[in-house]
């Protein structure tokens, strides 16, 4: 059951050529199309500023922040690369400039870890759960590099731009941290 929550983790996220035409026709003022691309992209933005700034109440500020910028920036968005990366870039940089502000740093607590949306009906609470208690082991950006991964479908190579990593940092440290969580989720030791 465990693994299931694993496997969801490590499946794709929203269809790229539909959150391209989402964003065309949020340039075009479409707010019902907009309101979808908030829908498909809310926990993959949320997951990242929470994951950068460590504080839920921040986080859901940065977040709504980052979709008013959407909205005001869509027409700038050009179709050559991910429109997932274009997103959370806009969301790591509303999150480094908040980070430059505040300058907090801690460790997320039970209640900023239940705030992540949990769109995926195959994880139950249970799963959730073990899930939380598995990753909260890992290492910032392993679990930065995990989260991106699974909960935005972002490509390693998009996720080392986005992070500003090289691709085989980015590779090392996602390997390294399934193999941790695989073994945490199956009761080994975490090594």
């Amino acid at each position: 059951m465990q693994t299931a929550a694993l496997e969801t983790m490590e499946q794709g996220g929203p269809d790229r050529g539909e959150l391209d035409r989402l964003l065309g026709r949020t340039a075009l003022g479409d707010q019902e199309a907009f309101g979808e691309l908030y829908r498909r992209t809310k926990g993959a933005v949320y997951g990242l500023t929470l994951s950068l700034l460590k504080n839920a109440h921040d986080a859901q500020e940065v977040t709504q922040d980052t979709f008013v910028r959407i909205w005001e920036a869509a027409g700038s968005y050009r179709s050559q690369g991910s429109p997932m990366a274009w997103v959370l870039t806009i969301a790591r940089n509303l999150a480094n400039m908040r980070l430059r502000q505040s300058q907090r740093v801690g460790e997320l607590t039970d209640e900023e870890w239940d705030a992540i949306p949990a769109d995926a009906p195959a994880v139950t609470a249970e799963d959730r759960l073990a899930l939380q208690n598995a990753l909260s082991t890992l290492a910032g950006e392993e679990r930065q590099i995990v989260l991106l991964h699974a909960a935005s479908g972002l490509k390693h190579r998009e996720i080392a731009q986005l992070l500003e990593l090289p691709l085989s940092t980015v590779l090392s440290k996602y390997h390294r941290a399934l193999k941790k969580l695989r073994s945490q989720l199956e009761g080994g030791a975490v090594q």
